[in-house]
């Protein structure tokens, strides 16, 4: 069995976190804490983009009433994120939280932690222990004779077996860094230390949307295909729905999960007679409301045409100035360049309609 299968299953609102249940997408809330209503469309716009469970930070005690109100109205279950003040979290899991995040390095030391668990108990909702390399606390971050990955997970062991002795198993671990192989190898640990503990898997401060996509990819895609991770978040200094998105496509490319469309394009090459790079841009931009798993080919020559994407559910090899609609390898139509984004939408629509 893979590390993933064999975690607890814990419940965040109505979705199933670990015990072999699909790795759930998140991503997080970045409007004004106290803004019920850019929260809200936020949140919306993640639903549509596949976004299952959402974090919203909650600074202030000032916005718990902002946040309560989210709570009840979100389609999304709700985790409230908290840092410094335990009586957030306290009150926080009294307004409608699915789940509380806290982190050992800053939440205030063991009795404040107690408080915390006490009140998620009480309303039956669980607690990830959030770990980042940033927010170690001073007596483990000051340790020599450690690393970082054993100084991360060292933080997040001791306070698993601290609920563990107070009775509460519904928990959740992440113990992230920027660095990405310092976060593969914390993860490893944690695998083989708590297995039973889900993991929220994620490269913290990952950066813009490239570096970040390639620096999540990486250390993502190793533990998710040795079985690590039962939720995932790819952070990214972006819009919450591109997270979304990349979460999806990395999922997609291991063959774990899949929504919405998966573009296949040809790199270019001096063979092309037509504007290819806009080309897939404009096919990827039409695309991104479209939920079907399906494979959309766009090809810019004969060289890579129907043949190279014959598995392609629909296509497009483009010639001088036009380009040949596939499906499955079998031509359907030729079509003038200007037309060709506009064909292949006729026909995925088409094709969601029969399935």
């Amino acid at each position: 069995m893979k590390p993933n299968q064999q975690t607890c299953r814990v419940m965040v609102g109505n979705v199933p976190m670990g015990g072999g249940a699909p790795c759930v997408v998140q991503s997080m809330l970045n409007a004004p804490a106290d803004d019920v209503a850019a929260n809200l469309v936020q949140i919306e716009a993640l639903a549509q983009a596949g976004c299952e469970v959402v974090r919203m930070a909650i600074p202030r005690r000032a916005c718990l009433d902002a946040f309560e109100e989210v709570c009840a109205k979100s389609p999304l279950p709700v985790v409230a994120d908290i840092h410094f003040d335990a009586q957030i979290a306290i009150e926080a899991a009294r307004r409608g939280a699915a789940k509380l995040r806290i982190n050992p390095g800053n939440i205030g030391g063991w009795e404040k932690t107690d408080a915390v668990i006490e009140a998620a108990r009480e309303v039956g909702i669980p607690i990830r222990v959030g770990v980042n390399a940033g927010s170690l606390d001073e007596g483990l971050k000051a340790r020599e004779d450690l690393t970082l990955p054993e100084k991360l997970a060292a933080s997040a062991v001791d306070y698993v077996r601290h609920f563990e002795e107070r009775g509460f198993y519904d928990v959740v671990v992440s113990a992230k860094a920027h660095d990405v192989m310092a976060t593969v190898k914390t993860y490893r640990m944690l695998a083989k230390e708590i297995p039973e503990v889900p993991l929220h898997i994620g490269i913290t401060e990952a950066g813009t949307l490239m570096q970040g996509v390639i620096k999540s990819a990486s250390g993502l895609g190793i533990l998710l295909e040795e079985g690590i991770g039962d939720t995932m978040r790819i952070s990214l200094t972006d819009e919450p729905t591109a997270e979304v998105r990349a979460c999806w496509m990395l999922l997609a490319a291991l063959d774990l999960r899949r929504r919405g469309p998966e573009i296949i394009s040809c790199p270019t090459c001096g063979r092309c007679q037509v504007d290819l790079i806009d080309l897939a841009k404009r096919v990827d931009e039409r695309l991104a409301a479209c939920a079907a798993p399906i494979k959309v080919a766009v090809m810019g020559c004969v060289v890579n045409g129907p043949g190279e994407a014959a598995d392609a559910d629909l296509g497009v090899a483009c010639g001088a100035g036009s380009g040949v609609i596939f499906s499955k390898g079998k031509v359907l139509r030729k079509v003038d360049e200007a037309c060709i984004v506009e064909a292949l939408t006729e026909e995925i629509e088409k094709l969601e309609i029969e399935r």
